[in-house]
């Protein structure tokens, strides 16, 4: 249980590191795409993948290639949606994205669809309406941000984990999955990073240098907390998935109400509630 709550506390720590960016006068654009170079080489020292399934016949490149262009763009997606709508609405959609993995795992994967999982898409999609639901005095002042954002992250997050589903499909190991996929975002995160720079942004400098490599280096022990929890308890693959869902959406919701006063109408406390018990009734 260590390992997963080492995983839950460094989920929701990237999230504080992305809030703090603006504070800290860092760039989020640099952050991520340093944050990469950072987790490829932890990745490959630490875990010291096997490479040699990456270049057999059927090889899911282009599965992996749609993972290098969508991550670095998804994790700006996440750091605008901390910035506008905050950590805790930023994580509930980055959790409820299983509703759409659960969704392509009916369509693609030919999973049944039971009662249970049933009410459970049911009340995330409630969870997420009421997570991103402003009374329209606050949506005025917020921007549309604030419900844009996670959205974004939903969505992007789904998507993401579909394509990972696919790359496992293929027999790939996880760790040679990972180092490929850090080593396409890399550029690709660089990029972005550039385009932004030219267009106006912030010059790179040594202070968003050091915050992406923190950024990188809990973004991989988030994912080798999470992996070993997985082989500590391998009996109980859905207690696993289950506590770290729940988990980081309620360390979320501590941490942005107690830590920087986020404030949750009725609506998203409602949301917040029923975000929980979906992750519930779709893990377990």
């Amino acid at each position: 249980m260590i390992d997963l709550l080492c995983a839950i506390t460094c989920s929701v720590l990237v999230s504080v590191l992305l809030k703090l960016a603006r504070r800290w006068r860092t760039d989020v654009g640099q952050m991520v795409a340093w944050n990469y170079a950072m987790a490829g080489g932890l990745t490959a020292l630490v875990l010291r993948p096997p490479l040699a399934p990456l270049g057999q016949p059927g090889a899911p490149w282009l599965a992996l290639a749609a993972l290098g262009v969508l991550l670095p763009a998804i994790f700006l997606a996440l750091g605008a949606s901390v910035r506008h709508a905050g950590i805790v609405r930023s994580e509930v959609a980055q959790r409820l994205s299983l509703l759409l993995s659960l969704l392509a795992a009916f369509a693609l994967f030919g999973q049944a669809l039971t009662p249970r999982l049933g009410a459970g898409l049911l009340l995330g999609l409630l969870a997420l309406a009421a997570m991103v639901w402003r009374p329209e005095r606050g949506a005025r002042g917020a921007g549309a941000g604030a419900w844009v954002w996670p959205l974004a992250v939903f969505a992007g997050f789904g998507a993401i984990d579909v394509l990972l589903k696919r790359v496992a499909a293929a027999g790939v190991p996880i760790g040679a999955s990972l180092q490929a996929m850090f080593a396409l975002a890399l550029p690709v995160a660089f990029a972005l990073a550039a385009l932004g720079r030219v267009r106006g942004g912030a010059p790179f400098t040594a202070r968003s240098l050091a915050a992406g490599l923190l950024l990188g280096a809990l973004n991989f022990a988030n994912i080798y907390a999470y992996l070993r929890a997985h082989q500590a308890l391998p009996r109980d693959p859905a207690l696993v998935f289950a506590g770290m869902n729940l988990g980081v959406v309620a360390l979320g919701a501590l941490v942005g109400v107690l830590a920087f006063r986020e404030r949750l109408n009725r609506v998203n406390a409602l949301g917040l509630l029923l975000a929980l018990l979906a992750i519930g009734l779709l893990t377990f």
